[in-house]
């Protein structure tokens, strides 16, 4: 285990990871039908999984810190992390902890997928764990909605150390839902659930709801509509979506929030995270799968060079 006082990161995860078996089919299949599977695939995944390996193969040094269990699909996560140069030396191993496992159903005539999953234990952020030194030695800290007690505790140490919090949250079922939403300071969310949450009519009026003074910024992302958002001046733009041939939608929220983490460790405005990030996601919808298609820094610079994608207010 590497000494964490001469260890630090730029962006530790705390939320879920998992295990998903991917199937292509031609089109999503009607009820009571056959349907032939043209390929399949076993890649890891998981909202916070996914984002922390972006924010790696973007140059971000990245450590999870969640639970992960004693079984074998728990130890499928690791040697994934560990092949992206993502640590998890402080990752609590348990019992009953679980890697959840997803079928996800490819349709290749859209690139649009459906996502059955299975979850039977604890994930996500542990209730007492990792220790505050390690939590403080992070540049940045990476939640989502799994393990609530453990996502607040961090939440609040890394308030108290300023240390800037990414949340990718999909569930607000939890009754500590609103006592983390307070808490995080980069908000970037789905336009659905933005929505829900808020009970605005538009992705614009949701970021207006959600702007506060005591945030740094919030996003809402709208797939081919691009993304709305304010920095902390509270002033709303849009950032439209890069336009590319689309294969496969899987992962690319979570390649967007993980693009605008390893953004924000590297001091960048607000604006160009939204830019760069959505640009990550656009590449990553090219490829199949949710992990083996997370694209590098140089190829999302290159492509950024020849794209404008110019926001507007």
């Amino acid at each position: 285990m590497p000494d964490l006082y001469s260890m630090s990161w730029d962006i530790i995860g705390l939320g879920c990871v998992s295990v998903d078996e991917l199937l292509y089919v031609s089109k999503f299949p009607a009820p009571d039908t056959k349907t032939k599977v043209l390929r399949k695939e076993r890649q890891c995944g998981g909202l916070t999984g996914t984002a922390l390996i972006t924010a790696a193969r973007l140059g971000a040094r990245c450590a999870y810190a969640g639970l992960l269990g004693l079984d074998d699909i728990s130890r499928t996560v690791e040697e994934n992390f560990r092949n992206e140069d993502v640590d998890t030396s402080h990752a609590p191993r348990e019992k009953d902890a679980c890697v959840p496992e997803s079928i996800i159903i490819v349709a290749a005539e859209t690139g649009t997928r459906t996502i059955f999953c299975h979850i039977d234990g604890r994930l996500g952020a542990h209730e007492t764990l990792p220790d505050q030194a390690v939590l403080c030695s992070a540049r940045a800290l990476f939640l989502d909605q799994y393990g609530m007690p453990g996502n607040l505790r961090a939440a609040r140490i890394a308030r108290g150390a300023q240390i800037p919090i990414v949340a990718d949250l999909e569930d607000d079922n939890d009754p500590q839902f609103a006592e983390l939403l307070a808490l995080i300071d980069h908000l970037v969310l789905a336009e659905e659930f933005a929505q829900k949450i808020t009970g605005a009519s538009s992705a614009r009026s949701a970021v207006e709801r959600l702007w506060d003074k005591d945030r740094q910024a919030v996003v809402v992302t709208c797939g081919a509509a691009g993304a709305w958002f304010a920095g902390i001046d509270g002033v709303v733009q849009h950032q439209p979506a890069f336009s590319v041939k689309v294969a496969d939608t899987t992962g690319c929220g979570d390649v967007f929030h993980g693009a605008y983490a390893a953004e924000i460790v590297r001091g960048v405005a607000v604006a160009d995270c939204v830019r760069f990030a959505s640009a990550a996601a656009a590449l990553k919808a090219t490829q199949p799968g949710g992990q083996r298609g997370i694209p590098t820094r140089a190829g999302v610079e290159r492509f950024l060079n020849s794209s404008p994608g110019i926001c507007s207010i």
